[in-house]
């Protein structure tokens, strides 16, 4: 250590940044930033009238009868209460809504592959772009 050398000067304080707490930085802690972007706000309403509609169509017998029945109406009504605690940002609902896009998505390229409605295929791939959205950082970072 010379004597000219900064560091070994007791008399200088330390750099202070007074806007650090104020910007947003790269690995913010989850939760921090509040409030819900719109595009979440439409994928939850959109979900949970796709699984709505899907759980009273299953209650009504348009899927068959026994397992088949019994196993969609379940799937949707855990996906409606996905919903709910995706609208309120919880982590655990975000984890259903995005499970229940690839599911979407995987059901309707199935039936596409074997009735060729082109609605099936069009559905699916708006289930991809919904799921992509919900996988981007700045909505993950909003939920609890």
């Amino acid at each position: 250590m010379t004597p000219n050398d900064p560091q070994s000067s007791d008399t200088l304080a330390p750099a202070q940044d007074p806007g650090f707490s104020t910007r947003h930085l790269p690995g913010t802690p989850a939760g921090e930033l509040k409030g819900m972007l719109p595009g979440m706000a439409f994928i939850g309403m959109y979900l949970l009238l796709l699984a709505m509609l899907n759980a009273f169509a299953a209650l009504r017998g348009i899927y068959g009868t026994g397992f088949a029945r019994y196993g969609i109406f379940g799937i949707c009504s855990l996906m409606v209460v996905g919903v709910f605690g995706f609208l309120r940002l919880r982590r655990w609902g975000w984890a259903i809504v995005a499970a229940g896009f690839l599911l979407l998505a995987a059901g309707d390229f199935y039936l596409y592959s074997h009735q060729h409605v082109g609605f099936l295929l069009i559905r699916a791939l708006f289930s991809i772009v919904f799921f992509l959205y919900l996988s981007r950082t700045d909505v993950r970072e909003r939920l609890r």
